[in-house]
């Protein structure tokens, strides 16, 4: 996914330039998942659609850099399951390795709540949007507003196939 012209590259600047390593949760409800639209990511406004996680900070645990991120961009409070997924993520300007684990909610009753980024301003978000989206949703995405991961994901199930997967 390389940069275009059309890309907010000022959205982007706090992570450019930069290794981050990103651990990311994968919460499943009624046969979807837990998305959030992020953008600036894609040209023309489109939404790039990724489980929702961020930095890991020193001094965390991976588990409560995951814990703090859905908390911060969801308002859930989660349970961390097991290790799923490596992924090396890498445009021109962006590079993480993220870490997809398996969350639950603590309180089941609980609904997510579009959060905010503490690295960005309140008019500078770059998260717009939370959906729980299904694989058939997801098929209908156009490819790159989709994360990687769950690209070829046609049940809800096939998010607990481990992959790991590095850019060539």
């Amino acid at each position: 996914m390389p940069d275009t012209p059309t890309q907010d590259s000022s959205l982007l600047a706090a992570y450019a330039h930069q290794v981050r390593v990103r651990p990311c949760g994968l919460l499943i409800h009624e046969g979807a998942l837990l998305l959030a639209a992020h953008r600036g990511l894609l040209p023309d406004g489109a939404p790039f659609w990724s489980p929702p996680g961020g930095g890991w900070q020193f001094g965390e645990s991976l588990h409560e850099c995951l814990r703090r991120e859905f908390r911060e961009e969801t308002g859930l409070t989660v349970n961390v399951g097991r290790f799923l997924h490596l992924h090396e993520f890498k445009t021109d300007t962006l590079q993480a390795l993220e870490m997809f684990f398996e969350v639950t909610p603590a309180d089941p009753a609980a609904l997510p709540q579009l959060g905010t980024d503490p690295e960005h301003a309140a008019d500078a978000q770059i998260l717009t949007e939370l959906a729980f989206l299904t694989p058939r949703q997801l098929i209908a995405l156009p490819m790159q507003q989709v994360h990687p991961v769950l690209r070829q994901i046609i049940s809800p199930d096939d998010i607990f196939i481990p992959q790991l997967r590095f850019a060539p």
